[in-house]
């Protein structure tokens, strides 16, 4: 059976014209400052691309040397419109863009399904901009892949661990969590508590609190994951609101990195 999970976002957070949107999502990625890396894993924010458009494509244009390789993508992040217990699987089979379907990995949902810790809500989906928001990117770096999307609630960050790590596989797959950092404080000080995030993820230290990240418990369960499978966190750029599109006065920060395997060099 056919379904289709809608874009909730469309026309809000990024272009609903298919043109437009393949045009912005193109001109952030020729903008990125390139990084010779090969990530297992990002981290990406998820406001309008307005806003965090250029931070999030720094991270997507680490995946142009290894795009080809990359066939699925598991894609955690928050929940900001439902309670939700555990991490939701959608109910859909597809999720759909501007820039097209993307068909989900169903044999991975059925792989995890039988963890306490996973449930399936449509509900929990269905207005979700953290997810959805990548999406266009990974489509316009990716020539094709399957998608498993879970939208993290209230859950520890060792039991999104388990998960990651029985869905971990190889270069084949792509791990990518969603999250903006502080939200709605004066510049400075948003640029002291996100600085200090930062570290707190460079040094693989969680938990991340949501105060200091609204995708804080996915990056906490990705620390865990990322200390077992020995991988090295970069940053890539950390910006905040007042930087790209809006006022200084309350602004919301956003960072990409990215956990390679490789030993941490300058770029």
């Amino acid at each position: 059976m056919l379904n289709v999970r809608m874009p909730a976002v469309a026309g809000l957070f990024y272009s609903a014209d298919t043109r437009r949107l393949a045009q912005d999502v193109q001109q952030l990625l020729a903008g990125a400052q390139p990084y010779d890396l090969s990530p297992k894993a990002l981290i990406v924010p998820h406001a309008g691309y307005v806003y965090s458009g250029a931070i999030a494509a720094t991270a997507y244009a680490t995946l142009r040397s290894i795009a080809a390789q990359i066939q699925r993508v598991v894609l955690l992040g928050p929940t900001h419109c439902v309670t939700v217990r555990g991490l939701a699987l959608p109910a859909a089979n597809f999720f759909d863009t501007p820039l097209g379907q993307v068909t989900l990995y169903s044999e991975a949902a059925r792989a995890i399904a039988h963890l306490p810790q996973v449930i399936v809500s449509g509900e929990a989906h269905a207005q979700e901009h953290s997810l959805e928001v990548q999406l266009p990117f990974l489509q316009s770096v990716l020539p094709e892949f399957t998608l498993l999307p879970l939208a993290v609630g209230m859950v520890t960050a060792e039991e999104v661990a388990e998960v990651l790590d029985m869905l971990w596989g190889g270069e084949e797959t792509l791990i990518v969590i969603s999250s903006d950092l502080s939200h709605y404080l004066p510049y400075a000080t948003a640029q002291r508590v996100d600085h200090e995030t930062v570290q707190s993820i460079l040094q693989l230290r969680q938990p991340i609190s949501h105060e200091h990240a609204c995708g804080g418990t996915p990056i906490s369960g990705l620390i865990v994951a990322a200390q077992k499978h020995h991988l090295t966190p970069h940053l890539l750029d950390l910006r905040n609101s007042g930087d790209t599109a809006g006022s200084r006065d309350q602004v919301v920060g956003y960072a990409a990195l990215a956990f390679t395997g490789e030993t941490k060099h300058a770029s």
